[in-house]
Order: structure tokens, then sequence, then C-alpha cells
């Protein structure tokens, strides 16, 4: 119930994320960089990424989450990830007068931000060709969409999702599919459902190191060789009773760590 206020000014991903989104005021700055970058790791989008990046429009939280990209303060707005842009410059200044005013209603906070409000850059996301591209129902086809689409964008989507785990893409896609149907509390019990299931997919007889997610931390943190052996290698050989295993709680209801979540 306590109202915050979240800075967004440089970096901002994963768990920035993550608290950021909640947040009653969203500011970013021309030097922001935000992403959801978790599926370099053979991840996904935690942190209530799947309640929040569902509620993108167009489809953009969608291709957020698959492509792990960098965005700015112009797309962050686009996509309803960020509420307002700040001058870099006096974010210091911006900071003391909050500290200083004498209430925190709403008159007084809209007041204070109108005085460090700045033009955002622009946006420069190819919305109507990520709306066309991302509705499709898996990855494979979202795949085969972006190659029919002309340009570099598209192309150099198409090398990003490729380079991915095929697996935890297509994971990464139902969770934000489910969780655009679900309360925030429903998503993140499914996300602790998720996260176990990364590091002990038993549906698929995968522990630990054997892990897709394991693979993705060796090959981009641990070795950085960049050179993951994902498993299944290809989107192609990704099915549907892979990834609805992820899905599949490993606790009953009255069990789980987050049942108490409201």
């Amino acid at each position: 119930p306590k109202p915050y206020i979240a800075f967004m000014d440089g970096v901002v991903m994963g768990g920035g994320m993550g608290i950021s989104q909640g947040a009653k005021l969203r500011i970013v700055t021309p030097r922001t960089k935000m992403a959801m970058p978790e599926t370099n790791i053979g991840l996904f989008p935690d942190v209530g990424g799947g309640w929040f990046l569902a509620r993108c429009p167009r489809h953009g939280g969608v291709w957020l989450a698959l492509a792990s990209e960098v965005i700015g303060a112009g797309d962050a707005l686009a996509l309803q990830l960020a509420d307002v842009c700040f001058d870099a410059a006096r974010i210091g200044e911006a900071w003391d007068a909050l500290a200083g005013l004498a209430d925190f209603d709403a008159t007084r906070l809209e007041s204070w931000q109108r005085n460090y409000i700045t033009v955002a850059p622009a946006a420069a996301l190819p919305l109507d060709t990520i709306a066309r591209c991302f509705e499709q129902p898996d990855v494979l086809r979202v795949v085969q969409a972006l190659e029919k689409e002309s340009g570099e964008w598209a192309a150099s989507t198409v090398k990003a999702l490729r380079a991915h785990s095929p697996l935890m893409l297509e994971v990464t896609l139902q969770q934000i599919r489910r969780g655009a149907g679900m309360s925030l509390a429903d998503e993140l019990r499914m996300e602790r459902d998720m996260v176990r299931h990364c590091f002990n997919t038993r549906h698929l007889d995968r522990y630990m190191a054997a892990t897709d997610t394991m693979e993705g931390i060796r090959a981009l943190v641990i070795d950085k060789d960049r050179a993951p052996k994902w498993l299944p290698a290809r989107l192609e050989e990704v099915t549907p009773a892979m990834v609805d295993g992820f899905f599949v709680s490993p606790w009953p209801a009255h069990a789980h760590p987050l049942r108490e979540l409201a």
C-alpha cells in the first residue's frame, strides 16, 4: 500500500525492472538503458515480468522478453514501461526537492514532476512489425513471420531469437500469455514454480548442470565462451509437452512457498 517512485536513470534490467514497475511514478531519462535480458542465459523474465510485460501494448512486452534487447526512454514510454522522462542532469536536484516536500499528495507530486520533465528521445521500435509478428502462437511461428519481413531489424531479431534457448523461449512466451490473465500474486506463484523447473527439470529428466539455464549461465557468465549447447538445439524440435511441464507446480497449493501472497 505504500506508494513509491522509481528513478530509472541509467541501467535498469532484470531485478531493477521488477522493483520499478510497481511504482506509482516510473521516471526514465535520456540515458536509461532498459531490458529484461534473462532469455540470454536460458532463464525467463522473472521478478513479475510475466505480469508487466504481458500488459505492454502491441505485443511489445513479448518482443522485449524473447529478444532480450535494450531500449531507451522513448521506447520505454511507448511500451508503457515508464510514465515520464526527466532531464538526467537535474536528477539530483529533483531528488533533493522531493525529499523536501512537506507532503506527498497527488497535487504536490504533480507540481514537483512538472519542474523536471524533458522531451524523451524518439521511440525507435517498429511497433507495427512487432504487433504483426509477435502475436503468433509459438516462437517458431514468430521467427517464420519475421523471416517474411524485409529490413535489418527483422533479420537481426531472427538472429537473436535463434541464438537463445529454444526451449526457454517457448516457456517464456507461454509465461507471458498465461500472465496476461492472472493476478500479480498468481503470476509470481507461477514464476516460483518455473524457476524450480529451470534448475531441476524433472519432467525432462534434466538436473542442475544439465539444464538449459545452467548451460546458459556457464556460457555467458562463467566460461564466457558464448557457445551454449541448448537442448533441444532448434525451435523446430521443441514440443508442447516439454513446455507444459514448466507450468505444473512442484508443490500442492497448501505448501506453496508463496501461498500467503495476496
